[in-house]
């Protein structure tokens, strides 16, 4: 049973757009690989690269000339590196970053299906790739995960004691947690996050809006709090799981995790400790807070209908509801069924107490009848 329910759950994670967005083709005069329907630009370069478990992974690379660090791009699960393109371009330029995003085997021009773990290679594929082919050293790496790509995102930093930083956004405590509000891990759930989180060293900033109805803000939030190196977190009031980037303060809030993260080690510990007093105190960090009525017009999303047409396939998909009630159903048979054993061991354990105690009972029952037959002998 769990094996159907992790392969149903990897089928509803997964939604790669049909057909791709663009296509790669290569120059005849200089060899370059290039990205249909975009124009070639001098600093973004395509990528084709290897994976450990046999997929041919389609990359886009992005410099920027005052870059100090690179960050790895894991895309949600709707979209392709063609629907990221300009996204990719402009947080290159606001941030001054170089910038790597990816696809997932399966995803626009690579090859493969997508799966867990070919995610996984994946990321390690373009982490490689970063490292033998632009000298990119692990301290100067930050790694952004969004919605499905948080689950490759978290599983490599957990591995990588160096990392400069780590961007988590709308980001699920794992894949069945989406569906079902378990309280435990079972063994076939997919992106335990809540679970290796813990273990990833560098700085954590975690976005979320408040009002996101496919991965509640609940996941962020208790992402945060397992991490080992708290940064502000980001709870975007009112937004939801496709429109973060709309928000000024997604911007801002990023150039300032870059920025502060560019300090030496000790000054960024100093600062998380006092962000955690003060966010403690003023409890800004609950994304259940009331949202406070704003006078200030610069804190509330643009209004952008060309953006908002370019960043809805942002969105976490889970539209089959007859394959989301199949796995529910499911899970909740085995539910009742391990309710069923844990309570007919129980009873069994009760059974053989009773037993055990009434054999005790004859036990300490004998001498006591023959004490008193002495008491009896000995008065007469």
């Amino acid at each position: 049973m769990g094996g159907v329910t992790s392969s149903m759950a990897a089928k509803l994670a997964f939604f790669p757009p049909s057909p791709p967005s663009y296509k790669v083709v290569k120059e005849e005069a200089t060899g370059l690989l290039l990205m249909e329907p975009f124009p070639h630009r001098e600093n973004v370069e395509v990528l084709k690269f290897p994976t450990r478990r046999g997929s041919e992974i389609v990359g886009m690379y992005v410099r920027h000339p005052m870059a100090k660090f690179t960050l790895l791009y894991s895309h949600g699960n709707a979209a392709d590196v063609g629907q990221m393109y300009e996204l990719f371009v402009e947080l290159s330029i606001h941030l001054r970053v170089n910038l790597m995003g990816y696809d997932y085997s399966g995803y626009g021009q690579s090859s493969g299906k997508p799966s867990e773990h070919n995610t996984y290679a994946d990321i390690e594929a373009a982490y490689k790739y970063l490292e033998e082919n632009y000298g990119v050293k692990q301290e100067d790496i930050i790694l952004y995960g969004q919605s499905v790509g948080s689950g490759p995102t978290v599983d490599l930093a957990s591995r990588l004691p160096r990392l400069r930083a780590v961007v988590l956004h709308s980001p699920i405590l794992s894949g069945l947690r989406v569906m079902y509000p378990v309280k435990r891990t079972y063994w076939f759930d997919i992106y335990k996050n809540i679970d290796k989180i813990p273990l990833v060293k560098c700085p954590v900033l975690i976005i979320h809006g408040t009002a996101d109805e496919v991965v509640d803000c609940s996941h962020g939030k208790q992402l945060w709090e397992l991490c080992q190196q708290k940064y502000e977190p980001l709870w975007l009031k009112g937004g939801n799981h496709c429109n973060l980037e709309l928000y000024p303060e997604y911007l801002r809030h990023l150039r300032k995790f870059i920025s502060s993260v560019e300090k030496p080690p000790s000054q960024r510990v100093s600062f998380r400790r006092s962000v955690d007093r003060v966010e403690q105190s003023r409890g800004s960090t609950d994304c259940f807070e009331t949202p406070r009525k704003s006078t200030d017009q610069r804190d509330k999303p643009r209004k952008s209908t060309d953006r908002t047409d370019k960043l809805k396939f942002h969105e976490f998909k889970f539209s089959n509801t007859e394959k989301l009630e199949k796995i529910r159903v499911q899970f909740d048979q085995m539910e009742r069924s391990r309710r069923s054993v844990e309570y007919s061991d129980k009873s069994r354990s009760i059974e053989f107490q009773d037993k055990s105690r009434r054999s005790v009972d004859v036990q300490f029952e004998r001498p006591r009848k023959s004490i008193d037959w002495l008491d009896r002998v000995r008065a007469s």
